[in-house]
């Protein structure tokens, strides 16, 4: 996986003109294969919808012999905490380290979201119910 590699929660919907090709990543997620986060973000402005960058990082370590086993458990460990109001993910960082012949990979994805209109919205089952005054 490179760098600023793009994941999407199978239930994404995109933009109809906005189409790439996608491999499966775990149960609940897509990678998005040939394409950068930023290149995403621009095919998917063109398209008249909004692909917004969310607050607050989502961080997890991988254990494995090798080091891209290790990437690839830490990554699914990252997505699988990812908020269901995220329905996207950025391949922020990545590090690596060996610790007594295991590869130990800590990884970060910025938490993202797709959608068409511009105010982002809560989803009522991560967020508390507003109750408004009479």
């Amino acid at each position: 996986m490179k760098l600023h590699s793009v994941f999407l929660r199978k239930y994404c919907v995109l933009p109809d003109p906005v189409d790439p090709l996608r491999s499966p990543f775990g149960e609940h997620w897509t990678h998005v294969e040939e394409i950068s986060s930023s290149e995403f973000d621009t095919m998917i402005r063109h398209a008249g919808w909004h692909f917004i960058w969310l607050s607050g990082l989502c961080s997890r370590r991988g254990c494995a012999r090798t080091q891209a086993k290790a990437i690839e458990n830490a990554l699914g460990r990252a997505l699988g905490a990812v908020s269901r109001q995220s329905n996207a993910a950025d391949f922020d960082s990545v590090r690596v380290t060996k610790y007594l012949g295991f590869h130990v990979a800590n990884v970060t994805l910025q938490r993202c979201r797709i959608q068409r209109q511009s105010v982002l919205e809560a989803d009522d089952s991560d967020q508390p119910r507003a109750l408004h005054a009479r």
